[in-house]
């Protein structure tokens, strides 16, 4: 070997050693409190609103609670992906964490609504970040085969924050104090940050220069917020066909085609058009965009259809929404962990979700006739066919993509279901008011109080239709998606105790 030689060898980057299971488990651990901040911030609000209405005499503005949220921390998740590219998976869910906590403190001190509002979007602006980069960091530690390992701890997270959101929102706010919904993230976010700026130490990070295209960033962003606002405000403030709809639509529509001619008009766009023009990455995250849709949606609308046609009280409608979150949770769990032993997993997503399509299309031709013990068997197949499509569309995407796109990859899948799942709400609220006579400016609450069970009865009907629909079209993306060989070491070392983490080789 020539002295050169030699020299070049010396001066060569150290590979990564591979992480142990016991190293890998102890990240996951680390970043599940900040993933349960992003979760539980999502339904613990929601048992609170009415009494922050009554609090600041404000009924009227009350949907800006979630909107702002909601606005921010869609419009924000695909930059936390491409910032995480360039700067590392730890510093930017550090400073998400900062941001969430710090909109925390803006909410429990609010002295008003628009203080509140204010607040939220600040805590959307770091919310936004949080899942994405925890659905990023384990990307980044494990290969996709053996995710499945891990799947556990993950689902784990949203179970106790789906079913244990409302029930702690709703005994702070009826038992203490609305704020102390909101001073409850200061611990657990200050926590959350020493254990994640602690564990994520140990996530390889291999920096490559990096352009962010920040006009890109922002016409992507407005665009939208634009179309946001429209779905968010058709139907409530002003009708559907009015030239305040049409203005916002106009709008967003021109931006999104700025938006599509920066991303061939300049040298690095915002998000790459390899990721963009990946038929695995597009095919995964449309169907996970369906699915995601069909659970927010009906996670929205089924509470007024067992309040009004099947005549349960509030308490009650909450409970029975349970069996859809819980076997989404738990067949999630299960078919990530089966990733790990099979060649053609979308036959487990494709049964499933036939099941499911089943179950609306029984739910479509009998809404008012149903025993509720039946209805809720159903909403559990519904759910567990959810369930076994979220974990193969994410990790399929994934393997699809090189190492140093995964953050890219991931904030737009992640993006993309928000933003559908706004799309979907909307045309399921406008169903839902259509079926009373095209009325606006009215809240779920209103029409629970004022709805008659057969107008409501016949409006759902076409909202089961439509979430089956919604349905039929993530699973015909599904049966689109190449089945590509899930990266990561035979069965047998994947299940191995001891057996360390396969590592994703540096692009």
């Amino acid at each position: 070997m020539t002295g050169k030689a030699k020299k070049s060898k010396a001066h060569a980057p150290a590979q990564p050693r591979p992480l142990t299971h016991p190293e890998v488990r102890a990240i996951v651990l680390g970043i599940m409190l900040a993933m349960f901040l992003g979760a539980l911030d999502q339904t613990i609000v929601a048992t609170a609103l009415p009494t922050i209405g009554r609090h600041f005499s404000n009924l009227g503005d009350l949907a800006w609670v979630v909107t702002a949220y909601l606005l921010t921390a869609t419009a924000v998740t695909p930059l936390y992906g491409k910032l995480s590219d360039i700067h590392g998976r730890r510093a930017m869910m550090l400073i998400a964490i900062v941001i969430f906590v710090a909109g925390s403190l803006v909410c429990a001190l609010a002295p008003s609504m628009i203080a509140l509002v204010l607040g939220r979007a600040l805590q959307g602006a770091g919310g936004g970040g949080l899942m994405v980069l925890a659905q990023t960091i384990i990307a980044n530690i494990v290969s996709p085969r053996e995710r499945g390992r891990y799947q556990g701890y993950i689902g784990a997270v949203f179970a106790t924050s789906s079913i244990g959101g409302p029930v702690l929102g709703g005994f702070l706010t009826e038992h203490l104090d609305w704020s102390l919904i909101f001073w409850i993230n200061l611990p657990l976010g200050l926590a959350a940050l020493g254990m994640t700026s602690n564990v994520l130490k140990r996530v390889p990070f291999h920096p490559r220069k990096h352009r962010l295209d920040v006009i890109g960033a922002l016409l992507m962003t407005t665009a939208a917020v634009a179309l946001l606002l429209a779905l968010s405000w058709g139907g409530r403030w002003f009708d559907w066909i009015s030239p305040q709809f049409g203005a916002l639509l106009l709008t967003s529509a021109i931006l999104w085609g700025l938006f599509a001619w920066r991303l061939v008009a300049t040298a690095e766009p915002f998000l790459p058009l390899a990721v963009l023009g990946n038929p695995v990455v597009r095919c995964a995250a449309l169907a996970g965009a369906c699915a995601m849709a069909t659970l927010v949606g009906m996670t929205i609308f089924v509470p007024l259809y067992f309040e009004v046609v099947l005549h349960l009280s509030a308490s009650q409608s909450g409970m029975a929404l349970i069996p859809l979150m819980g076997a989404t949770v738990a067949l999630s769990t299960v078919t990530g962990r089966l990733l790990m032993h099979m060649t053609h997993y979308k036959r487990l997503a494709l049964a499933g979700l036939t099941l499911a399509l089943l179950s609306l299309a029984v739910l479509a031709i009998w809404p008012a006739s149903l025993p509720t013990v039946l209805v809720l068997v159903l909403l559990t197949l519904i759910g567990s066919g959810l369930g076994t499509l979220f974990p193969i569309s994410t990790v399929c995407m994934q393997n699809a993509v090189t190492q140093h796109q995964m953050g890219v990859a991931t904030g737009a899948a992640n993006f993309f279901r928000s933003l559908f799942s706004a799309l979907v709400v909307a045309v399921l609220g406008a169903i839902v008011l259509g079926g009373l006579g095209g009325v606006t400016g009215m809240s779920i609450e209103m029409l629970a109080r004022t709805a008659s069970a057969p107008e409501l009865a016949t409006a759902f009907r076409f909202v089961f239709m439509a979430c089956a629909l919604v349905l039929a079209f993530g699973m015909a993306f599904l049966i689109s998606m190449e089945e590509r060989v899930l990266k990561g070491p035979a069965t047998p070392a994947a299940s191995a105790p001891t057996a360390p983490a396969t590592p994703i080789p540096a692009e």
